[in-house]
């Protein structure tokens, strides 16, 4: 192997190991945002105006 393809080599596993930390730091991030089930499907309670207009 030649010294350009050595340094290739290298190049792209560095590029490789970037990538999965972006990864891992996009999932981390997804994950602390993450709003639970439960209080997405809460009921709301009938509001006013909606009540007015029936």
């Amino acid at each position: 192997m030649s010294d350009k393809d050595s340094r290739d080599s290298i190049g792209e596993q560095i590029q490789a190991a970037e990538r999965e930390a972006a990864k891992q730091r996009i999932l981390a991030q997804a994950e602390a945002e993450r709003i639970p089930v439960e209080e997405t499907t809460r009921a709301v309670p009938d509001r006013p105006w909606r009540r007015r207009e029936r």
